[in-house]
């Protein structure tokens, strides 16, 4: 399944929401620096989905805020 997902890195509270337009926003405490906010991302993306961080890759969008990202369950 792929889903598109808009991050808000150096956030206060981690956490996933679904937004009215049906992508996620992913909220994560790490910053946007070496890639530490992709891997939280990850992790949260695989907590709330279920399954296992290595179920989840980033397709397109690694240095944007908006990404697409395919889990597989």
């Amino acid at each position: 399944m792929r889903v598109s997902i808009k991050v808000k890195p150096n956030s206060k509270k981690e956490g996933v929401e679904r937004l009215l337009d049906g992508s996620l926003l992913v909220s994560v405490k790490a910053q946007a620096s070496e890639g530490k906010a992709n891997e939280a991302t990850l992790r949260a993306l695989a907590k709330h989905f279920h399954v296992a961080p290595s179920c989840v890759s980033i397709v397109s969008g690694a240095s944007s805020r908006i990404k697409r990202v395919e889990v597989i369950v």
